[in-house]
Formats: structure tokens, sequence, C-alpha cells
């Protein structure tokens, strides 16, 4: 309905269970009281003295301890004693702000926890409480866990303390608060005027959450009563929105349109939900705007707000780059060696192959790396930078698509780091949202600012590009695109999408993941789509299906 996501509601009739404990009322009050396990408490308070002190404790934690520590914590919550909770925690300070916080500015009442099984230290737990603000209440219920560390100066168990253990929804420095909410919800619409609601498109619920920030007071609403989760100085850095939990009484919504289609939006949710961890965006070439944008996670948009390395799909960028210096062309001998050092690093291809003889096309179509670092004397520090910024209208943090969005990063760097980022790693950071404007700007010929909501409801500026790639430069570019998509790492999922088409692949290796994110950026006609899938192997294999079928949709 165009408004923030909710947490599920329930009732339950049957009394709360703590490890076999049944939750009691006490003195009419409607909050359980839990028995502690074994000897309780004070049973594990104490320790052996030998000569005078007690000592240590090490090892891992055993299950007798996690079970004391969190239902010391859960107990205490529960009953109200904020003190006694924040002490059973790593960090009493900051937990006793929130628990405050829970009920003098949530305003929650009649707390019932019930953990569940622990699986190792971490103890999943259920919440059922009431939201009561000026006669008005409404029922919460929600599943959160804690857990439990030793503290390294006594070995004591604690529970590791985060503001997540409140709510899922929680970061640290975020707080709860019932009351008006300042903000009037929104009923967005799509591009033929259909409702944009969560339940309809789960990945939008953070999109959702955007737009109602930014045009809830703009676009004629009236603000309701709920519980929110209000971003603090962390959070509102990563351009994270407050976000509805519970409505007890509900605003008048304003409508917003966006640019979305209803038919990609659709096939594009139906196509990240058959991967783990896989986002996409298709856009408009010719105008910029956003058809479609979906995530198989639902609680962060990595489609417009992820910061990933794009690996080989940034030789889009950097082949403008070599071909506006003349230090490649399309048809032009290049060499692509096994390996080349530079600035101490020693780059390889996949499997180490090399390319004896072949075209600077033949390099790009196959991702070879040492094509590209091989170039890296002959280039400032600055060039890709300026190159991303002026061109491509990358890293500006300038974009303004209606919601929040990172706008891609390639910082000046030097030596083996610049090496790197030619290739799409290094410090270069970007999101589909990113990589599917690299594509389309290629296939339009000139930069235009992705948007979710047209500038005409708000009058914003969109970002600007300072230059168009010449027209020779394009040209090749174009040609390089279009071979990779019909006879490079790109042609099993661009099958039968031809003539008016071009592709790259990409992957991204990744400290500690076994497989990279893949990534695929492509067009074809007027339609432009990029999407990553993180540790997820080659790009060909994981994001080139998701994008092929997203430019046959909508084609």
């Amino acid at each position: 309905m165009g408004k923030r996501r909710r947490v599920a509601e329930r009732r339950r009739t049957r009394p709360a269970v703590l490890g076999g404990m049944i939750a009691v009322v006490v003195g009419g009050a409607a909050f359980g009281a839990y028995a502690l396990y074994g000897g309780g408490a004070a049973a594990d308070e104490r320790s052996a003295a030998t000569g005078g002190h007690k000592p240590v404790r090490t090892g891992p934690l055993t299950a007798a301890e996690v079970r004391t520590a969190s239902t010391r914590f859960l107990t205490a919550w529960q009953r109200g004693r904020i003190s006694e909770a924040a002490a059973a925690t790593d960090d009493p300070s900051a937990a006793g702000r929130l628990l405050t916080g829970y009920g003098k500015d949530a305003h929650l009442t009649d707390v019932t926890l019930t953990p569940g099984p622990a699986k190792g230290a971490a103890v999943p737990f259920s919440v059922r409480a009431t939201v009561a603000y000026r006669h008005r209440s409404k029922p919460l219920s929600y599943g959160s866990s804690l857990t439990v560390v030793r503290r390294a100066s006594d070995g004591r168990p604690l529970v590791d303390w985060h503001a997540c253990v409140v709510h899922p929804d929680l970061r640290d420095g975020d707080t709860l608060v019932t009351g008006a909410s300042g903000t009037p919800p929104v009923r967005a619409l799509d591009r033929d005027g259909g409702e944009v609601t969560a339940a309809r498109y789960p990945s939008l619920g953070t999109v959702l959450d955007g737009l109602r920030e930014k045009y809830g007071k703009k676009a004629g609403g009236t603000a309701g009563v709920e519980l929110r989760v209000v971003r603090g100085k962390a959070s509102r850095a990563a351009e994270l929105s407050d976000k509805t939990l519970a409505e007890l009484s509900e605003g008048t919504a304003g409508t917003v349109r966006t640019t979305l289609s209803p038919a990609l939006q659709t096939s594009a949710e139906r196509q990240v939900a058959r991967r783990a961890r896989a986002s996409v965006v298709v856009l408009r070439p010719s105008t910029g705007e956003i058809l479609a944008v979906a995530n198989s996670g639902h609680g962060f948009n990595t489609a417009f707000q992820g910061s990933l390395a794009p690996g080989s799909t940034m030789k889009i960028i950097t082949s403008s780059l070599l071909i506006d210096k003349g230090l490649a062309a399309a048809d032009r001998t290049h060499p692509c060696p096994k390996t080349v050092t530079y600035g101490g690093w020693k780059f390889h291809n996949d499997d180490d192959f090399q390319i004896k003889g072949g075209t600077f096309k033949a390099s790009f179509a196959r991702s070879c790396n040492t094509a590209f670092v091989s170039q890296a004397k002959k280039l400032k520090n600055d060039d890709l930078t300026r190159q991303a910024q002026q061109v491509f209208g990358l890293s500006m943090n300038n974009w303004a698509i209606g919601v929040p969005t990172f706008d891609g990063s390639v910082p000046v760097q030097s030596a083996a780091q610049m090496a790197a980022s030619l290739i799409g790693q290094g410090g270069v950071r970007m999101n589909p949202l990113n990589m599917a404007s690299v594509a389309a700007t290629v296939r339009s010929g000139t930069f235009h600012q992705p948007y979710l909501v047209s500038p005409a409801v708000d009058h914003r500026t969109l970002a600007k590009a300072s230059r168009r790639l010449p027209a020779g430069t394009l040209s090749q570019l174009r040609e390089l695109m279009r071979y990779t998509a019909a006879s490079g790492t790109a042609a099993e999922a661009m099958s039968g999408l031809g003539p008016d088409y071009g592709a790259k692949t990409g992957s991204a290796e990744v400290d500690g993941q076994k497989k990279p994110n893949g990534w695929f950026t492509a067009y074809r006609g007027d339609l432009a789509a990029a999407g990553v899938v993180q540790a997820g192997g080659h790009g060909g294999d994981t994001a080139g299906p998701i994008v092929a079928t997203l430019l046959r949709t909508g084609g």
C-alpha cells in the first residue's frame, strides 16, 4: 500500500515456555517469571577459590553457560529489570539505553520472551508485546536472537550486545519510537498506474521506505501513529530509511508514481528468487528510467546501495579510456600474455590462458586481465577516475533517483592498486544500478542519470556527465560488447537476443569466499540491465541468465 514494511503480528493464547518453564502471571501483571536453570545465577557466579583469586574461565562455552547467561538476560528484560538485563551483556551502557527506550519511547508493554533451542552460542527467541500509545494499542510479535560470548577479563558468559538483539531491524545506534510518524505514508504506483506494494513485490520494501521518507511530506498525505525504527548516525550514513514496524492508526497516503514496469518487475522478482544473494536492475537507456529492481535478500537493497568490486564489467569503462588514448583499438593486435607484473603484483588470467597475436576485441570478449593491466604504465593515476566521472557520471555522489543510492566509487590509486582498478578490483566499487547505467551509456551514446521518480514531481536536478565519448570510441566500444555477446564469455546467456545487443561478464574475487561474485551487464534495443550473484561463480553462468531473461521479457 506504499507503506513501510511491517512486522507480522499474531496473537497466542497459550503461555510462553522458556526451556520447559512456564511463563506465569505475577501480581496480575501480564509478564512472565522464569526459573533459572541448574543452580541458577548464583551457581553460575561461583568459582572455586585458588590461591585467593578466581581463575579466568577460558575455552568454548558450555551448553549450561549459554543457557544460564541467556536466561539471566531474558528474565530480567521481561520483568522490566533494565539494569539487571543490561549487566548481563558485554555493553551495559548501550544495552541499558535501548532497553529503557523499549518501554519509555517505544511504549511496548506486556513483554513475553520465549527462547528456542540454542544453536551453539546462539539462542533464538520470540517476542510478544503490546504497543500502547494514547488510548490506542496493538499486539506485536516477532523473532530475534542473541549470542553468548565469554568476557576476556574474567571469562564470564555474557550476551554479546548489539541493537539487533532487541529487534532484528535495528542497527547499533538506532532506536524504537512510537508516536505520530511525522512522515505521511505514500501510495506508490508503477508506470501503468498499478499499485506497488511489498506484498506484491517483496524486493521493493526498502524502496518503498525510501519513497516515503523523501516524498511523504510532499505527496499530500497525513501522518498516522506508528511504532518505527528511527535510524541513528551510522545507519543514516549508510542511507538506510526509517522503517515502520506497526501502525496504531493509519495516516492518509499521498500518491507517488514511479517508472517501474509491472511486467519487468514481476519477472525480476521471479529471477532473483531462484538464486541466493542475487540482485538486478533494468533501465531504459534513452531516458534513464528504472524499469525494475530486485534483490533475493530483502533486508538491504544491494541493487541500489551495494558497494562491490565489479570485476571485469569495469573493463567497459577501461576500454573506453584505452581507445580514447590510442592505447587500444578493437581490431588492432593487442598483448594478452599469461601474466603481467606491475607495482610488485603479479596479475593472472583465468586459468593462466594467453592469446597469441590476438586483437583487443578478442581480449575483451574473453576477458583477458593482462591485456588491460599491461597498459597501466602508460596511464596517469587519475585517468580511470576522470573517465568514470566525466563520461559515465559515476563516483561523484550526486545521483538523485528518488530513493537512496550508492553512485559508484573509482578512487584515484597508484601502483598495483591502480592496475587492479583497471579490471574492476582494487578500490573500485559498484552495484547493479551503476553497471546497468554503464551499459545504458554505451547503448545511448550519452549518460542519462537513472531515476525511479520523474524529476518533474519535485523539480530536482539530475546529474550530468561533462562529456560524451568520441564517435569513433563509442563505435568500437559497441563493437567490443556486441562481439562479446555473440562470440565471447556472454554468448551462451545472450543466445538468440541479437543482433542489436552487447554484453560484458565479470567475476570479482572476494576475500573469504570460495567462489567469486558473478557479474553481467548487457543491453538490447532500448533496454539495459546488470546483475550480480554474490559468491555465485562466473558471471556468464550466474547473473547472465537473470539479465538475459529480463532483456527478453522487455524486448
